[in-house]
């Protein structure tokens, strides 16, 4: 992946409900500029007005001018129209029906690639990260919800239009509780970092978690992944216990993806793992042997991520470079 030698450097973009974070990487994706905000809520032209500020607030750190830039990738949440560019709905956000890649590409004048976030941070453990020259790489994202990724032998999965691997809305338990998606069961409803921490709230109102109560009372804005961790880490017992099963249900949960794609690796990223990796990584692993068949498990490798807050922005900007070295009109034909 190379830049013509006028245009010799690509922008990552991640663009969160909570924070936004652009990073300028040269030729051979070292980065050389950055910014970070938080999103704001607001109208779409507000945030669109703010990822065009931090893009060029990371242009003027690296000392780089916009005209150097080969390509722009950016990872999105939400439900996304990948051949138009267009962010259909995203809910944290509150934009509906924006055509962000048009508006970026007339912006900054160069080629814009969109991309399902999870599906960028997936890319970019592929390229960059704990997934490198594997066949097969499952990537599965557990914090506030549950999200998923998969690139089969150099090819992000997606769907003719939009992105797919909605690993969290896979159904899990019957008559279980309810999922933001509006159906009951979901894998998120059940091991996503809020589902924690609803059931982490009660024990701490039942006085069974006093450090965690000592941290965030019974607010779930508060019992984040790393109130969580250092409740554990404070000898809270029953807190342990909870995210414990949550991570073996995870595990359990794509143990029968596992039978499915008989992936290489499956990378486990996102807040909860980066709170508490030993035990994530150890207790999915254990759910998938639950689940999987044996001859997938056999040489199947389970680890956390490496990149951390760096993969959806190294996966986007990768992205964009193929998509220009591919020859293919931003995402007309296909993900990558």
């Amino acid at each position: 992946m190379a830049a013509n030698s006028k245009n010799r450097y690509w922008i990552g973009f991640d663009l969160g409900g909570t924070k936004m974070m652009a990073t300028v990487f040269d030729q051979r994706f070292r980065p050389v500029g950055f910014r970070r905000k938080k999103s704001k809520q607001g109208t779409a032209a507000q945030g669109f007005a703010r990822i065009v500020q931090t893009i060029d607030e990371a242009l003027e750190s690296a000392k780089v001018d916009s005209a150097q830039v080969a390509a722009i990738g950016i990872g999105c949440p939400g439900l996304l129209d990948l051949n138009r560019g267009v962010v259909l709905k995203a809910p944290n956000l509150g934009w509906t029906n924006f055509p962000l890649q048009s508006r970026l590409e007339a912006k900054f004048g160069c080629p814009v690639t969109i991309a399902n976030d999870v599906d960028a941070g997936t890319y970019g453990e592929y390229w960059f990260g704990a997934g490198q020259r594997e066949r097969c790489v499952l990537g599965v994202f557990p914090g506030t919800g549950v999200g998923g990724g998969c690139v089969y032998e150099g090819q992000l999965i997606r769907g003719k239009v939009s992105s797919c691997m909605e690993f969290g809305h896979m159904h899990f338990q019957p008559g279980g509780r309810l999922c933001g998606c509006g159906r009951a069961g979901c894998v998120e409803a059940v091991t996503s970092r809020l589902g924690i921490a609803s059931e982490a709230a009660t024990a701490a109102y039942r006085g069974q978690a006093p450090r965690l109560y000592e941290q965030a009372k019974t607010d779930l804005g508060a019992i984040r992944s790393g109130a969580l961790a250092e409740s554990i880490k404070s000898g809270d017992t029953v807190i342990e216990q909870l995210v414990r099963e949550g991570a073996r249900n995870l595990g359990i949960a794509i143990g029968s993806v596992v039978n499915l794609l008989a992936p290489d690796v499956v990378v486990l990223g996102g807040g909860l793992v980066e709170a508490m990796p030993k035990l994530y990584v150890t207790e999915v692993r254990q759910g998938i042997k639950l689940q999987a068949m044996a001859p997938y498990t056999k040489s199947l490798r389970v680890v956390a991520a490496k990149l951390g807050d760096d993969a959806t922005v190294m996966g986007a900007a990768a992205l964009a470079a193929q998509a220009i070295e591919s020859g293919k009109n931003h995402q007309s034909k296909g993900k990558r």
